[in-house]
């Protein structure tokens, strides 16, 4: 699926009642949580003895990417742009791909 259709599609879920600032929290906190029931999946996983839970992993991947789509559209980002921008600051941090050395030693961010 082209990310600036799910974009659109996701925005038809969004409560259209709040303001960009309360849409921004809604966000961020929806976010938030999503983000910890994945890594939940993955601690259970690793240290409970439990199954790795594909299937819920994958929802819950895509009720964060929801909440990474309803933000930026909030912000009047496309998520191709959002995606665009982020490739060409890992482009800039690792010009030859992910290394240890440049992760000790890149310069901080601007």
């Amino acid at each position: 699926m082209d990310m600036n259709a799910y974009q659109a599609l996701a925005e038809r879920t969004m409560n259209q009642d709040l303001e960009r600032g309360r849409r921004l929290a809604n966000g961020a906190l929806g976010l938030a949580g999503e983000a910890g029931e994945a890594a939940d999946l993955i601690k259970k996983h690793l240290f409970h003895g439990h199954e790795l839970n594909e299937a819920k992993l994958k929802s819950e991947l895509g009720d964060i990417l929801w909440y990474v789509a309803t933000m930026a559209r909030t912000m009047g980002l496309d998520l191709s742009e959002v995606a665009e921008h982020n490739v060409a600051k890992l482009k800039a941090r690792y010009p030859e791909g992910f290394s240890s050395e440049r992760s000790i030693h890149r310069p901080p961010e601007s």
